[in-house]
């Protein structure tokens, strides 16, 4: 015997809290860069429709905003959710992560990649709860081998560290190359 499902059942989907939250953060993104369109691409003349420069981000932003919208009114005629702004500060907590990048990308030109490659692991490691001997020298160990693959073998231009010029002359030259 076979279970006929309704179309509710059949179209019902799990909402996390925050879902009201993301659809209308969502609905305000995609309308502020569709009203962007016209300063931020143009228009040549005698281009055929699917040539111009506008026309392909016109119609993904036009999507993006329709379907944001259809977002809203489902999150809207949806039953509340309890936790709405738990679920909201969770999602910014990721954004301290995006924070350690911002310092670590700026201290480089001044401390140089190894130090600050190493003291920014061992710092994430200790600060993801990890308190171990063994925890903390794996960080220093990932930090030297991501610092010696990047600007040693495959010699990525990193900018140098301002504190290698306080070094000795021999040790200076195979800091800025190779560390």
């Amino acid at each position: 015997m076979s279970r006929v499902k309704t179309l509710q059942a059949l179209f019902k989907r799990y909402r996390r809290p925050g879902d009201i939250v993301f659809a209308w953060v969502l609905l305000a993104v995609s309308l502020f860069l569709l009203s962007q369109l016209f300063d931020q691409t143009v228009y040549k003349k005698g281009a055929k429709l699917f040539a111009q420069p506008r026309f392909w981000p016109a119609v993904s932003l036009t999507l993006m905003s329709a379907f944001a919208a259809f977002h809203v009114i489902g999150s809207l005629l949806s039953e509340r959710i309890d936790g709405r702004w738990r679920e909201v500060l969770l999602w910014c907590s990721s954004l301290e992560y995006a924070a350690w990048f911002i310092g670590y990308a700026m201290l480089v030109p001044y401390t140089g990649y190894l130090p600050t490659t190493v003291v920014f692991a061992v710092a994430l490691v200790f600060r993801a709860g990890y308190r171990s001997r063994t925890a903390l020298l794996s960080a220093v160990g990932c930090a030297l081998v991501i610092v010696l693959l990047f600007k040693t073998f495959l010699q990525v231009k990193l900018p140098s560290g301002a504190i290698y010029e306080y070094l000795p002359d021999g040790l200076r030259m195979i800091m800025l190359t190779y560390f």
